[in-house]
């Protein structure tokens, strides 16, 4: 009897097998059919079938239906709904359902918002090999959100999901490297996790592999390989690339240079209100470059993207307001766009706000503050800030008046090539103010600024060829210095030559021309030059100083420009 018993139960064992494989087949057939109508876009039939598996509580049905309501596909969009049943499905372990109901939790759609819940589903399905929560599970990592933030936790399930080909994280892998954040910095591994995403049409990673073949990092620099990867993820709308690739265009790398089709692309990348080409179109229409020149488009593109707090953005909308371009003139705007930008550490900035405090304009006059400014811009070795900082040394204004220390802070500008710094310097040398007086040091110096066409400098070189001090003596090669910094009208200049055309000194005598420089000297309110011109006169006819007189006007009107 326990032996038939034995045989029965087996039997029905069987049975019982065989029924349960036979429906699971008849399952897999409804879901199969279910996938097919989805993915065709009959939702109708697609929540037909699946309602009845629903109700025999099917995974897989649960999710396939629980993406419907999310989705709002032959059912009214209802995150709750869908929420639910992502938790039934994700319940018997569905890896599909658990990540799709850590994304509910991370954007607190149909669930209250929780991070730590969003990291509980992924883990689960991550834990399963699932890719997509693998890199979900990167990314709360990476931020640390409802974890505690370790990149190297980061690093490992993107690599997990990024060995799988997910793209996603095959780009976010190469964001690690590129940083170096929970592991070495690797451009090199960067860039080959870059492309590997870029190969399958991620947008993001099109880009960034543009950025390491324009800069040269971890691959040879190719700037023709840079416009086709920042080409694929611009013609798919990104805006950073086309951004960069109108870069590429308006400077002319792996391209020939063309502002139009620059204007073309950056124009595309401002209308998504990208900050960075709100301002980079902002400067073609400032300049007239593939667009006609319209100062206050330029004026009205900046100010968007200094209100999103770009920097650079900021200063030049402050710029125009100082100077009363494409807008109305106005130093209290002015002062206040360079203060956002100041704020924020941006050198040049704080140099112009420094201007402002000390003179006065659109702020009260506080040489305190200006030199607070100009010092932080100049610890960010900006030549202006390091000059301006300099002339209050040199002047004592807000500082003790200290002629070392003014060529202390002209020398860190001079040596960046600042004209001007270079041309004070050279005055100090000259006159033995704050180090030892040296004509061959300040003829250098001179000499530095003359060669960047500082008229001050040419000036005052030629005062040095004019004496032999630190040069050897030649009134033709002050002359010709003298002549350089008159063409930028340099007042001093025009007084200069016509004591040497009345005198005869390194130019052939002439009065005619003597005349007329003195002329152009003396309406600029030079004193010595009046004297000169009244004296001159007394030698001259009434033709002879009218002619002087023509030429004078006539090289005001080619603004000085081939007056001899």
């Amino acid at each position: 009897m326990w032996q038939f018993l034995q045989w029965m139960l087996l039997i029905h064992l069987l049975l019982t097998l065989s029924s349960q494989a036979t429906a699971d087949m008849l399952s897999d057939a409804k879901l199969l059919d279910a996938k097919r109508a989805y993915f065709t876009g009959n939702f109708e039939k697609t929540e037909k079938i699946i309602r009845h598996m629903v109700e025999q509580e099917n995974a897989a049905a649960q999710n396939i239906l629980g993406v419907m309501y999310f989705n709002g596909q032959g059912v009214r969009q209802d995150f709750k709904e869908a929420a639910r049943l992502y938790l039934l499905s994700a319940k018997q372990g569905n890896a599909i359902a658990q990540n799709n109901l850590g994304l509910l939790y991370e954007d607190g759609k149909g669930v209250a918002q929780s991070y730590e819940q969003a990291a509980k589903w992924y883990q689960l399905a991550a834990d399963q090999g699932h890719a997509f929560a693998q890199n979900n599970l990167g990314l709360l990592y990476r931020r640390g959100k409802g974890v505690k933030q370790d990149y190297q936790e980061a690093v490992k399930w993107y690599r997990l999901a990024s060995e799988q080909g997910n793209a996603n994280a095959q780009y976010n892998l190469g964001l690690q490297y590129s940083s170096g954040q929970g592991i070495s910095q690797d451009f090199s591994a960067a860039a080959k996790w870059y492309r590997l995403s870029a190969e399958q049409g991620n947008i993001f990673a099109q880009n960034n592999l543009g950025l390491l073949n324009a800069n040269g990092q971890g691959v040879v620099q190719n700037y023709h390989e840079a416009v086709r990867w920042y080409r694929l993820a611009a013609e798919q709308g990104y805006a950073l690339a086309q951004n960069n690739l109108s870069i590429m265009y308006w400077r002319g790398k792996g391209v020939t240079k063309d502002y139009e089709v620059a204007a073309k692309w950056v124009k595309l990348a401002s209308r998504q209100g990208n900050p960075d080409a709100q301002y980079n179109l902002g400067v073609m229409y400032r300049l007239g470059q593939g667009v006609i020149q319209d100062h206050q488009e330029a004026a009205r593109l900046y100010r968007l993207a200094a209100e999103q707090g770009k920097m650079i953005a900021q200063n030049n909308l402050g710029l125009l307001y100082e100077d009363g371009v494409g807008v109305t003139q106005d130093y209290d705007e002015a002062a206040k766009w360079y203060k956002l930008a100041a704020e924020q550490g941006y050198a040049f900035s704080q140099n112009n706000l420094g201007l402002l405090y000390r003179r006065g304009n659109g702020v009260e006059r506080n040489y305190k503050e200006a030199e607070r400014l100009y010092r932080l811009a100049a610890e960010q070795r900006n030549a202006n800030a390091e000059y301006n900082l300099g002339l209050l040394y040199r002047h004592g204004q807000g500082v003790n008046q200290n002629f070392s220390t003014a060529a202390k802070w002209y020398r860190l500008a001079a040596e960046q090539g600042y004209a001007l710094a270079q041309n004070n310097l050279g005055l100090l040398y000259a006159n033995g103010q704050g180090v030892a007086q040296d004509y061959k040091e300040a003829a250098k110096w001179h000499q530095m600024a003359a060669e960047k066409g500082n008229s001050l400098a040419q000036y005052n070189l030629g005062l040095m060829f004019f004496d032999g001090k630190g040069v050897t003596q030649s009134y033709e090669e002050a002359a010709k210095l003298y002549q350089l910094a008159a063409e930028q009208g340099l007042v001093s200049a025009h007084y200069a030559l016509g004591w040497m055309y009345a005198n005869g000194k390194g130019l052939e005598q002439d009065n005619i021309k003597a005349y007329m420089r003195f002329n152009l000297a003396a309406n600029k309110g030079n004193n010595n030059a009046e004297k000169w011109r009244k004296s001159l006169s007394k030698k001259m006819t009434a033709e002879q100083i009218k002619q002087s007189k023509n030429l004078a006007r006539e090289c005001e009107e080619r603004n000085y420009k081939e007056c001899n």
